[in-house]
């Protein structure tokens, strides 16, 4: 093969590579627009199921519109307690419950009379902070379906009754009853004037799941011992103030003391009475 031969074949193979790297590159940069274009899709796709999803809400009802929504007339630092009885009471019993929470049923059937009594006369203001502590410890979602539903009683001006129908309806600690919707509703039925369309509407979206949740990561934060936790002006009375067994006539007595000399609350009159 002359020399001219071999030099116009070399040529023709350095062409040929070229052509097929020229080849591989045009091939790379069209993935690269495949792949581009499908990523800008996926995302554009998830950008209108993040919308759907904001609009809609998840299984349990939760909205981010509803994110941390307070039910109306709570108060307290982030708007997490739920005030029962006159606001301007010389004192103030302040009760962290679980509604699946089988001591909180025991000190409700304890102290409810009590505890009433001591609101109706001016003496005390009750403020109660919803947690799930039973959910995180047994599974389930019947703590927070039940205070989410509590929190729309409270918004319809409603909490001190259905409150205290939960307690006398609550299943066994084993028995996630609470996490239906539909019981949560059929009890409303025994709280004259609840059980609206409005008040199933806010049980069935999970209006104040997200306030919920906040008050329970309130609860975890302030490193309680467990529920309930009762404190009176601050100071812990449940099971024991001090070294004295707390009862009914204790704690009538630890209120009488820490009110000497103060006028007692006007309480106004409530539907929720």
């Amino acid at each position: 093969m002359s020399e001219k031969n071999r030099d116009a074949k070399r040529a023709a193979r350095e062409r040929l590579i070229e052509e097929r790297q020229k080849q591989k590159a045009r091939d790379k940069r069209r993935r690269g627009l495949i792949v581009g274009g499908a990523v800008v899709g996926v995302l554009a796709l998830a950008a209108v199921i993040g919308v759907v999803a904001a609009d809609s809400g998840d299984d349990s009802g939760t909205t981010t519109a509803h994110a941390a929504l307070p039910p109306q007339g709570a108060t307290g630092k982030d708007s997490l307690a739920i005030p029962v009885g006159a606001s301007d009471a010389p004192s103030t019993l302040t009760v962290w419950e679980d509604f699946r929470c089988p001591a909180c049923d025991q000190f409700e059937t304890d102290f409810r009379s009590t505890v009433h009594q001591l609101e109706q006369s001016g003496q005390v203001k009750v403020e109660y902070h919803l947690v799930t502590l039973i959910d995180g410890n047994m599974g389930g979602s019947g703590s927070l379906r039940a205070a989410n539903a509590a929190a729309c009683a409270q918004s319809a001006g409603k909490f001190p009754a259905y409150h205290d129908v939960l307690y006398e309806n609550q299943p066994e600690e084993t028995d996630d009853a609470f996490a239906k919707n539909s019981r949560l509703i059929e009890l409303a039925g025994r709280v004259p004037g609840l059980k609206t369309a409005a008040f199933t509407s806010c049980v069935n979206e999970g209006k104040h799941d997200g306030w919920v949740k906040k008050s329970n990561a309130a609860f975890q934060k302030g490193k309680f011992s467990g529920t309930p936790t009762v404190q009176l002006n601050g100071e812990p009375i449940y099971p024991k103030k001090g070294n004295e067994q707390i009862t009914p006539a204790h704690l009538k007595k630890w209120v009488a003391e820490a009110n000497k000399g103060k006028k007692p609350g006007t309480l106004s009159p409530s539907p929720s009475a």
